[in-house]
């Protein structure tokens, strides 16, 4: 397996939804590929990290200040 098989596969991975064969051909890949190995597991981490984000308030002027300045920047487009 390539990486490039690896990393158009990498979705349905992280899902756990392929087949057994499958996975094992993704695993043997990983065994002996240490980018592709970090690839998944930053991937990993940054879904779980996104998926148990809370949301914390802002306040008024810092939200205000930032608005300002997404829609300055989007004028400039």
């Amino acid at each position: 397996m390539t990486c490039s098989e690896f990393m158009a596969l990498l979705d349905d991975l992280l899902d756990d939804d392929v087949s057994a064969t499958l996975r094992a051909d993704l695993d043997e890949h990983l065994s002996g590929c240490e980018h592709c190995f970090i690839t998944m597991n930053t991937t990993r981490k940054t879904i779980e990290f996104y998926a148990n984000r809370e949301l914390y308030p802002l306040p008024a002027p810092l939200r205000e200040r930032l608005q300002s300045a997404i829609l300055e920047k989007c004028r400039k487009c």
